[in-house]
Order: structure tokens, then C-alpha cells, then sequence
């Protein structure tokens, strides 16, 4: 089934689309502050990939057009290829594509590769995952010059070893057959940015956000840091305090870690977090040591884009807000999350908290150019996105998904296995070709200052 309005509408008329679309996903956000917005709508115009990576909500009105929503009894279902009453309802990244991955220390002290960013991750389709994933390496490929058969060999790839890791999962594999991605295990650009992360350290990122004053470390004036005053530091020490209470008991072994040395604010402008009020809070960490000190950060958590086109209200009232939504589907999705991850509210909006991480490292596209490269890193993600979506079933720990994810995905790609890599080829250049186009346009919107607000 083609894309909705892919050659019906003209350009105008899609601007108007775009417009829409904007005005729902970031109306009150810009209007509260259109500075912020103006760097991020700067950063999308770019490149057609930003502003794909940018247009979260623009992608999901547009698949959702491309499915049928039935009635299935327990909720609306929606209906499509490979999806039925399960793999329509398992928990998804939510905006997965290809530089949404990179480093990570997980909770037992090791890096690893793998998926980052899960702020729009819920529950829903697993294919709605993949199709964003194989639209944005057309769009990658694209810009590397690759033909649009080469394009499609890619996403294949990318497709298969998503198939084969999802099989030898519902088969039963171990862990250690289907290890992480680990300085042990990784290659090629993976085991780079692991390397990267780990020449990292604590000090160096505390050496760029901290002084040390009267023998006592605090936030470095500048550099964005905004000073509060008495009644914001007070409210967001009150939300720190709640916050504790959602971090597992195997966090708090050390209560002088968490003792509390400095706060200031700060306000998003990056392409995903442009206009959500923040925090950074300076910690004691696990030692008396100024270098071992920690800095984690609070921001207001933003509804996720799919959120909006799947009507499930047992999904939806699952969540005490965002903040709530952003960690439990993060701690389903992640094997051994941040052990810093954990939720609590500011003026009655769900905050997320994490630790602002020395050792994040992101996959540098810019440096991977040999085409056999390329594809031994889309195989090495198709990997990565099929073990996201089998860590998180009955065993995560979650009632929401209480089933086997990866036995309901593979029994469903097994019904027809050729069918499948060819459906996100299809999708990845029809997809890709829009996301070119709307990028033009949406830089003449921009451009000619007609998007309200700014």
C-alpha cells in the first residue's frame, strides 16, 4: 500500500500537512519559548535526515494511515503485514533510526553498543520500528551516493540479521550465544565507539561543567547553566526526594551518594528537546573523592509521537505520566539500564532523571564510507533492534507485554518469510523520497517565516 498523498498532493498542500502536524507536537512548547525552537528547526533544516530525525510526529501521521485500527475486544488493534493481536502490542523504541544508537556503561559496570534515546518509546506495532529504521538508512544511503539497488541490499541486510536474531531468541538461545555488543565482541565502527568511550572519564566531563570552590565542587557559571532562585532550587530538591523512591533498592546502597552538592537549570535546545525545561543536579556519587562526583539531569518527559495514533487506553492508563512511561519502557527495553535511571514530577509534569553519562558515544556516520563497512554495521543494528524488542516480554518485569515477544514476532515473519524484507525495501525508498521532499518544503515554510510562532 503506497504512502498516502505520496503524488496527490502538491507542495502546498503537504506544507499545509507539515503545519498541522507542528502546530499539535509543538504548539504550547513554542509558544513558551520560540528561541528554542528556532535553533532546533535550524538544526532540521540541514539535512533531510535531521529533519526526519526532528519530524518524529510527521512520520506517524503518515503510517498510520497506512493501517487498518480494528476493535479487537481487550482495545483497538491495528492491523497490517506481520502484525496481529500481539506484535501490535509489543514495546517499541518508538523512534528508531539509524543514530539512535551508541555507547552506554550498563548497570554492571560494562560498555556496550546498542540502542540509546528511548524518551518516545511505548507500546506498539514492532514493524512501525523497523519501517522508521529502513527509511532512515535509505536516507542515509542517499546521502553516501549509494544506487537505490545498493539501498535496497542495505535494508535486506539490515532485515535479515533482524530475522535471524529474532529466530535463534524465540528458539531459545542463551545469552552468551547472542552476547551484546562489548569491547570482547563488537567491530569495526561499533568497536571504535567503544573505544572512544571508554578513553572517556568522569573527571574530564566534571572538568567541563564544575570548579571546585572553598574545597567543595559546583556547577561552572556559563555554558548554558541558568541560576535558580531560592523557591525552584526548593521544588526541584522536593522532586529529587521523589525521585529516590523509584530507583530500585539495588541503587541505594550508598545514601551519601545521593547527597545533593549543587543545582542548576537549563533549557533544551537539541532537536529532540527543544523547549522542555531542565536540571542538571550535582551529586556526592559512590566516594568522598571530588573526581568520583556525578552529575544527573531532570527533564520534563514529552508525550512520545506514536503515542497519538494508537488509541489504547489500557497502554495509555498504564502510566502515571511521561516521566513514568520514558523509564518503565526504557527498563523493558534495556538490559541493565542506567542504574541512575528513575521518574518524579515538577509542577505536576512528569520528569525524567538519568545520569548525564561521561562514556555516551554516538555512531559517527559521517565517518563510514566503504560500502562493506556500511553494511556490516546495518547487519550489526538490525541485531541490536531484535534484541531490544525480545528483552522486553513477560520476563522484563512489566504486565503491560505478557507474552514472548520475540516467539510472537518470529512465529509472524514465518508465515511469510519473503514477504518480509521486501516490505521495508518498499517502504524505505517511498519513504525516503517523501522525507527528501518534505524537507524542502519544510525549509520554505521555515525560511519564508510561515510556521506560527516563530
Amino acid at each position: 500500500m503506497p504512502v498516502p498523498h505520496s503524488t496527490e498532493v502538491t507542495a502546498e498542500e503537504r506544507g499545509e500537512e507539515i503545519l498541522a502536524v507542528f502546530g499539535t507536537a509543538f504548539g504550547e512548547l513554542l509558544a513558551a519559548d520560540p528561541a528554542a525552537f528556532r535553533v532546533k528547526f535550524r538544526k532540521m533544516a540541514a539535512s533531510a535526515f535531521a529533519f526526519y530525525r526532528g519530524a518524529a510526529c510527521v512520520f506517524y501521521g503518515d503510517l498510520e494511515r497506512e493501517h487498518t485500527v480494528t476493535d479487537a475486544g481487550s482495545g483497538p488493534e491495528v492491523r497490517g503485514p506481520y502484525l496481529d493481536e500481539r506484535t501490535s502490542r509489543v514495546w517499541i523504541h518508538g523512534d528508531l533510526h539509524a543514530e539512535n544508537f551508541g555507547t552506554y556503561m550498563d548497570a554492571n559496570g560494562r560498555l556496550i553498543f546498542n540502542v540509546n534515546d528511548f524518551d518516545e518509546a511505548y507500546v506498539g506495532p514492532f514493524t512501525w520500528d523497523l519501517k522508521r529504521l529502513a527509511a532512515s538508512l535509505a536516507l542515509i544511503g542517499y546521502t553516501k551516493a549509494f544506487s537505490d539497488e545498493q539501498i535496497s541490499e542495505l535494508v535486506r541486510i539490515c532485515a535479515a540479521a533482524y530475522r535471524e536474531r529474532i529466530h535463534a531468541l524465540a528458539a531459545g538461545a542463551k545469552h552468551d550465544e547472542v552476547p551484546p555488543f562489548t569491547l570482547d565482541t563488537a567491530d569495526g565502527p561499533l568497536l571504535e565507539a567503544l573505544r572512544s568511550a571508554r578513553s572517556l572519564t568522569r573527571f574530564s566531563l566534571l572538568d567541563s561543567m564544575t570548579e571546585i570552590r572553598d574545597f567543595e565542587r559546583r556547577f561552572a557559571p556559563g555554558g548554558g547553566s541558568i541560576e535558580l532562585d531560592a523557591a525552584s532550587r526548593y521544588k526541584v530538591l522536593a522532586a529529587f526526594d521523589g525521585y529516590l523512591e523509584t530507583l530500585p533498592d539495588s541503587s541505594l546502597t550508598r545514601p551519601d551518594s545521593y547527597r545533593v552538592k549543587d543545582v542548576v537549570g537549563r533549557r533544551g535546545i537539541g532537536i529532540g528537546s527543544a523547549g522542555l525545561p531542565s536540571y542538571n543536579i550535582l551529586l556526592e556519587g559512590n566516594s568522598d573523592a571530588l573526581e568520583n562526583d556525578v552529575v544527573i539531569y531532570m527533564k520534563q518527559a514529552q508525550t512520545p509521537a506514536v503515542s497519538l495514533h494508537l488509541d489504547d487506553p489500557t497502554v495509555r492508563e498504564y502510566f502515571q505520566h511521561e516521566g513514568h512511561r520514558t523509564v518503565i519502557s526504557q527498563r523493558a527495553l534495556q538490559d541493565h539500564a542506567d542504574p541512575w535511571l528513575g521518574w518524579t514530577e515538577l509542577d505536576g509534569a512528569g520528569q525524567l532523571v538519568a545520569e548525564v553519562s561521561p562514556y555516551a558515544v554516538d555512531l559517527d556516520w559521517s565517518e563510514i564510507d566503504d560500502p562493506e563497512e556500511i553494511a556490516a554495521v546495518v547487519a550489526d543494528l538490525g541485531r541490536a533492534t531484535a534484541t531490544m524488542h525480545g528483552a522486553a516480554d513477560e520476563q522484563s518485569g512489566h504486565s503491560l507485554v505478557p507474552f514472548s515477544t520475540e516467539r510472537a514476532i518470529d512465529a509472524a515473519i514465518a508465515a511469510d518469510e519473503d514477504g518480509f524484507p521486501e516490505l521495508l525495501v518498499d517502504f524505505a525508498h517511498r519513504y525516503g523520497a517523501r522525507a527528501r521532499r518534505d524537507h524542502q518544503i519544510f525549509v520554505d515554510l521555515f525560511r519564508n517565516g510561515r510556521i506560527p510562532g516563530l
